[in-house]
């Protein structure tokens, strides 16, 4: 037995291929595009790893999902591959339909056609699931309840507009084509190997280096952290345990303003690798022109894989922000390596 992960080399999908060759489980088939967001230094503990077979593709080509498919007969297809920055989908929104909406559908005609070619024992264990986010629920006031996964969906931005219409093919497979399908929707992301575009490694990398500390806004804009490695361990239980055709909401129980994370950030960073001028990181901080359509609050309601699944993060809030900090700190060579001149040119584009 064996699965196939989508989006492997990414920062969630490097993460969760890690954490199940780490507890001993099947032998995981790899494939990865590698983007600017994919990396194979994510995958660099696993070099020499016979479990591990690394895989260079898109997942719009279809072809060659249904090839690896036949060839591997995985139990299970975990698809992490995407297009996730917001900023970068409002500069350049096709990519992300074509990855986040052409990709799923290709990978479901692909699950389609392989489904036809197994026994029934087998059809009966296989899964498909499909990790996508909380940003296809809108924006909540500050008074309103958590996103239950009932809540109707109201994407504001090019990415969550595309993540919400690859969730609706997902469940329209499922009812049309029985395919057994799984979806989980998570909130905002954080810990090793998260390119620095995002706003925890991003404000770690700034600090360190010596620079400024952007802050969209009035920095108001709460999300809820959830540490990529309680994701992962969220993802082996929906696929373990999940009913088929079930939505889970996965959150990190850690509704945070912007603000006070970067501002918890810079205080860890104080302790742990105090400035030469004695002064706080804090000092860095400055606030930037709020970007377009910017949700104001995400927040998790997520009793149901409680409920269901009998999942529960693991971390948390103080502990999740340490551990990302301390591992930055350990992984300088890996910032270095990533953090290219097309990154710079990226950032001084949306931070000027």
């Amino acid at each position: 037995m064996t699965i196939l992960v989508t989006g492997g080399a990414g920062f969630i999908g490097a993460n969760f291929v890690i954490d199940w060759l780490t507890a001993g489980l099947e032998p995981v088939v790899n494939l990865d595009k590698l983007t600017y967001a994919g990396n194979l230094e994510n995958l660099a503990s696993l070099k020499g790893n016979n479990r591990h077979v690394f895989v260079r593709g898109d997942i719009c080509d279809q072809g060659l999902i249904e090839k690896l498919l036949t060839e591997h007969k995985p139990r299970a297809l975990i698809n992490f591959a995407a297009e996730s920055h917001v900023d970068r989908s409002i500069h350049a929104p096709e990519d992300f339909i074509q990855t986040n909406m052409v990709g799923t559908f290709r990978l479901l005609e692909a699950a389609r056609a392989y489904m036809n070619t197994l026994s029934d024992a087998e059809k009966a264990a296989f899964r498909f699931l499909h990790v996508s986010t909380d940003e296809v629920y809108g924006s909540l006031s500050p008074t309103d309840p958590a996103f239950t996964e009932t809540k109707r969906y109201e994407p504001n931005s090019p990415y969550s507009a595309s993540k919400a219409a690859s969730d609706h093919l997902v469940r329209a497979y499922h009812h049309t084509y029985k395919l057994p399908v799984l979806t989980t929707n998570c909130s905002n992301n954080y810990g090793p190997y998260q390119f620095p575009e995002k706003l925890i490694p991003l404000i770690i990398h700034n600090a360190l280096a010596g620079k400024d500390l952007p802050i969209y806004g009035d920095g108001q804009q709460v999300r809820d952290w959830l540490y990529v490695g309680d994701h992962c361990s969220a993802i082996r239980a929906v696929l373990e345990r999940g009913h088929l055709g079930e939505v889970y909401n996965i959150g990190g129980n850690n509704e945070r303003a912007n603000l006070d994370t970067v501002k918890s950030l810079c205080a860890i960073l104080d302790k742990e690798r105090p400035r030469a001028d004695g002064k706080p990181y804090s000092a860095q901080m400055t606030f930037v022109k709020d970007r377009p359509g910017h949700d104001r609050r995400y927040a998790i309601d997520a009793r149901k894989i409680l409920n269901e699944v009998g999942w529960r993060p693991a971390e948390t809030p103080d502990s999740g922000f340490a551990k990302t900090v301390a591992w930055y700190l350990a992984n300088d060579a890996w910032v270095k390596n990533i953090t290219s001149g097309a990154y710079r040119d990226w950032v001084a584009k949306q931070y000027q």
